[in-house]
């Protein structure tokens, strides 16, 4: 395998096998709102420049999406070697445009960086910018996709470690080395790393009845075209299956509270005994 370079100070790659990103946001430990371990997502609305915060409802995470605003999605590496992540938005890989699956291409990300996805990769230096939008309005509707509307996906996946290499001067130094030394026990616990949060089922949360009629549901946009720039990195996965599946839904408001993940606001209504006797007027 080649070397790698990173370009200047940044440390986020895309895959030709994967991509190299050359814009890099500042990483910060314990975000609100991030979910994950192996990685931390989040989602990012820029037209109001927030985190967006997540709700957890029957083992998901949702956030609340916004009609018309853009949004990215950051990522940010915890581990102290590089990771491979493949991003899923709606069903479709947000790199090449596929229906998306574990073997395909993503962002290689150093270690303890982040990286903003804004959009779908158009260029090694343009995306067409995410943003919040109808279901008939979205990429994976307008491109014959519409089943997996509503779901934001990182496969997560660990570089493979190198192979130690040690050199024996001689035949008895090979017959007197132990059947199984430690480089033999260093790929052992290499190999002994499986999948910690395996994909959800696909049974969704039952959905309680809507104080009022649903909207729409919301889907991603192919938006306005924004810089990102990367180059190819070549990246050799430590396991064909990731060791994380980071998971994110999103709908409007109105119909994730219709669906029982935000508890809807109390609302005061008057009361016609609110009191025994009549007072004086002030």
């Amino acid at each position: 395998m080649p070397d790698i370079e990173p370009m200047s100070d940044t440390g986020v790659y895309i895959v030709r096998t994967a991509l190299i990103a050359a814009v890099l946001l500042v990483g910060v430990a314990g975000q609100a709102g991030a979910v994950g371990g192996a990685a931390d997502v989040t989602v990012y609305d820029r037209a109001e420049n927030r985190t967006l915060p997540v709700y957890y409802h029957e083992g998901r995470h949702y956030v609340v999406g916004k009609p018309g605003n853009e949004y990215q999605i950051n990522v940010r590496n915890t581990q102290p070697g590089e990771v491979m992540t493949v991003i899923s938005v709606d069903g479709v890989n947000a790199v090449s445009g596929e229906t998306a699956n574990w073997s395909q291409t993503g962002y290689v990300l150093s270690p303890y960086t982040s990286f903003g996805i804004r959009g779908w990769r158009k260029s090694m230096q343009r995306v067409a910018a995410f943003y919040f939008t109808e279901l008939e309005n979205s990429y994976a509707a307008r491109t014959g996709r519409p089943n997996d509307v509503g779901v934001i996906g990182v496969a997560v996946f660990r570089r493979k470690p190198e192979p130690a290499v040690g050199m024996l001067r001689d035949d008895r130094q090979r017959r007197a080395a132990p059947a199984s030394g430690a480089p033999a026990r260093e790929l052992d616990n290499s190999a002994s790393d499986s999948v910690r949060n395996a994909a959800p089922d696909a049974a969704g949360p039952q959905a309680s009845p809507a104080p009022e009629p649903p909207e729409k549901s919301l889907g991603t946009g192919h938006g306005q075209s924004v810089t990102s720039v990367v180059r190819y990195t070549n990246f050799e996965r430590a396991s064909q299956t990731p060791d994380e599946v980071i998971t994110l839904y999103y709908d409007s408001y109105r119909n994730l509270v219709a669906q029982g993940v935000i508890k809807a606001p109390s609302i005061a209504r008057p009361s016609p005994f609110p009191g025994q006797f009549v007072p004086d007027p002030r």
